[in-house]
């Protein structure tokens, strides 16, 4: 290769590097600015078409509530122990099972009792004859008042010994104090038992109590008579009660008041213990015009909403009025029938063409 050809090589690659150098310094256009640069024929910008959600505006039944956490009690619960103290020598009820108030559930040893009550039992018939002599001879003016008086006095003091002897008697007895379900056993017969010894628990479930605490704003909202639904772990189903106490004063520490209600528990189906989940009323509106909280555009201190006509997006002011969680009343503004885009509000301008995707 001779040194002109060799040169012109050297040269060529030089011109190519540069070139390559240049171009790559050159500023790039930005796809996004592009497409936004795109313009019609007539020279304006050329609008994009928006697919949005809408809902047709119709009344309903708008609700103000919320929700606390609580949990289920029994009506009524005790444990069960004897009175007195003796050896067991019945057990009469069957664990988990439902008994009757005044059922015999359980008793101790009361033979020595039963003895005593016999021996006053025999003596009374004595005594009341002893009393019938001494009233016919006190007639005959055969003896005096005061011998009366004695007979009629032993007599009265044997009744009351019978009767603390029956009292003790009902004392070795354990009885259920009310209708429920009882617990586990914990005892056995032949085991000593004393008033300190806990036999089972008797706990009532028909109705429960639904216990829960509200946030001191909502304490005015909450009384006696107020209803209420819960739910609870594993079921989608709404429980009615109704509030039936509250405490008397607010929790300074947690600044909640403790609320008591009723749940009538139809044959029992609920539990005591379990957590439950309490939905409350504060105001029910009907016949109104709700709409979602997120179709609601603020601007200038104003709240509007988009409609869609003829194809595109409209904007209306409204006026609005109970706030829910996730739902807004609306007063003025809208109609029935009227078509609410709710979805993609941000990008939505006066005349934006628009895509329904879903009207519900």
């Amino acid at each position: 290769m001779n040194k002109k050809v060799k040169w012109g090589l050297v040269a060529f690659i030089a011109c190519g590097l540069a070139v390559w150098g240049i171009y790559s310094q050159l500023p790039k256009m930005n796809p996004e600015l592009a497409q936004a640069d795109k313009t019609d024929k007539g020279g304006k910008t050329k609008k994009s078409i928006l697919n949005v959600n809408a809902i047709k505006i119709r009344t309903g039944k708008l609700t103000d509530e919320f929700t606390v956490s609580g949990n289920l009690l029994p009506d009524e619960e005790v444990d069960l122990s004897f009175e007195t103290s003796g050896q067991v020598v019945e057990i009469g009820f069957k664990e988990g099972s439902h008994v009757k108030k005044g059922q015999l559930l359980a008793k101790v040893n009361d033979r020595q009792l039963q003895a005593e009550l016999k021996r006053l039992q025999a003596q009374l018939k004595l005594a009341n004859d002893r009393v019938y002599r001494q009233r016919t001879l006190l007639q005959h003016d055969a003896v005096s008042q005061e011998a009366y008086e004695q007979v009629r006095t032993e007599l009265e003091t044997l009744k009351a010994e019978i009767d603390i002897v029956k009292a003790q008697i009902e004392l070795t007895e354990l009885r259920a104090p009310f209708d429920g379900v009882i617990g586990l056993r914990q005892i056995s017969v032949g085991a000593y038992a004393s008033p300190t010894t806990i036999v089972s628990k008797l706990t009532r479930i028909i109705p429960l109590k639904v216990e829960f605490s509200v946030p001191e704003r909502y304490v005015n909202e909450v009384n006696p008579g107020t209803a209420l639904t819960f739910t609870i772990d594993g079921s989608l189903q709404n429980f009615p009660a109704k509030v039936y106490a509250k405490e008397s004063a607010i929790d300074e520490n947690t600044h909640t008041l403790k609320v008591r209600a009723l749940y009538e528990n139809p044959n029992g189906r609920l539990t005591p213990g379990r957590y439950a989940s309490i939905n409350l009323k504060k105001q029910e509106i009907q016949d109104a015009i709700a709409i979602p909280a997120e179709a609601i555009v603020p601007e200038m201190g104003k709240d509007k909403v988009f409609l869609y006509k003829s194809g595109k997006a409209q904007p209306v002011e409204v006026t609005v009025g109970l706030r829910t969680e996730n739902r807004v009343q609306v007063l003025k503004g809208l109609q029935v029938g009227d078509t609410l885009i709710t979805s993609g509000t941000l990008q939505l301008r006066t005349d934006l063409p628009i895509v329904l995707d879903r009207v519900d």
